[in-house]
């Protein structure tokens, strides 16, 4: 094999250091645009990503610093959503909500507040599958004590409910029954 110049092996070395940088800001660049498009659904609310189904748009509410939308990784908790949207406010209830629920695409986490915690006396705002009990469960329109103990046994065999349309695999709810759901309860 025939040595190499001084000056070959400088040529080779650059060569070698530009193809490097070259893959470096290949790779910047690739995460740069996932990066873009998570940007881009701030200004434009369209969820889209290069990345799809590996984030998870929820809408945080209630008595939590900053509420508002925040894209999260797949599989987040509601833990993961209450820390993006600054913590819990002063006032807000922490054991009413089921901070270990797995987050789903288009959910939203209602942070009650002291006094305005599901299964008040008031009766206001959605009940928290993670923590209903089945008297707060059997109070809804459409659902009977069986039924809320279904609820309640589903919740236990799954480690939690993480959205309201789990619900349809329980026995006694149909789509009629779901509709009415939807809106009196959260996950």
């Amino acid at each position: 094999m025939p040595e190499l110049s001084r000056s070959q092996l400088l040529v080779y070395g650059l060569v070698a250091v530009a193809v490097l940088l070259i893959g470096a800001r290949w790779i910047r660049s690739d995460r740069g645009q996932t990066e873009s498009a998570s940007l881009s659904f701030a200004a434009d609310g369209s969820g889209s990503t290069a990345g799809g189904a590996r984030e998870a748009v929820v809408h945080v509410a209630g008595a939590v610093a900053r509420p508002g939308v925040y894209m999260l990784p797949a599989g987040a908790r509601v833990t993961d959503a209450v820390k993006r949207a600054g913590g819990f406010a002063r006032g807000a209830d922490e054991g009413a909500i089921n901070l270990a629920a797995r987050l789903s695409d288009g959910q939203q986490v209602v942070v009650p507040g002291k006094g305005a915690a599901a299964g008040s006396e008031d009766g206001e705002g959605p009940i928290s599958l993670g923590t209903a009990t089945v008297e707060e469960l059997d109070e809804i329109e459409g659902i009977g004590p069986v039924t809320a103990q279904g609820i309640i046994d589903f919740r236990d065999q799954h480690g939690g409910i993480s959205s309201v349309e789990q619900l349809d695999q329980i026995s006694g709810i149909g789509p009629a029954t779901m509709e009415a759901l939807r809106s009196a309860l959260q996950p």
